[in-house]
């Protein structure tokens, strides 16, 4: 394939690129958890490609060409290891907050509850003292 076919190519590729990025904001979460998902193994295999064709490159191009393509290769493998990790830092924020908001609930419910056995006590005793008042006035009479 000549150069300039790849360049059309990745000119296309990379318009592709805006239009899904673009597109994700009106994606529902699941379906931008697959998108992700898709973009991710189709970028693993374009990295896993560029890795075989740099250690073929070493063999024929020069030594500093080869280099970079390692070099990519490793910057990659970083890039990723590091989405993994705030992927991972966000997930635990993200259930340290769901978990504070269900605690949260949970006090508000026990408020709840505790003014409602604390209007039932009222209810109870004001009967009470309705009912004795009753049998007073019932008594005088």
């Amino acid at each position: 394939m000549a150069l300039s076919d790849r360049l059309a190519e990745l000119a296309k590729r990379t318009k592709e690129a805006e239009d899904r990025s673009r597109a994700a904001a009106t994606e529902a979460r699941d379906e931008l958890r697959s998108t992700v998902e898709q973009a991710s193994e189709s970028a693993q295999k374009k990295a896993n490609d560029l890795a075989r064709r740099a250690d073929a490159a070493e063999a024929k191009a020069s030594d500093w060409w080869g280099q970079i393509q390692s070099d990519w290769v490793r910057h990659v493998t970083a890039i990723r290891q590091d989405f993994a990790a705030k992927k991972a830092e966000n997930e635990a924020m993200r259930s340290k907050v769901e978990a504070d908001l269900a605690a949260d609930d949970a006090a508000a419910a026990i408020d709840f509850a505790y003014a409602a056995v604390e209007e039932a006590e009222y209810a109870v005793l004001e009967a009470t003292l309705a009912q004795m008042e009753a049998d007073e006035a019932s008594s005088s009479m």
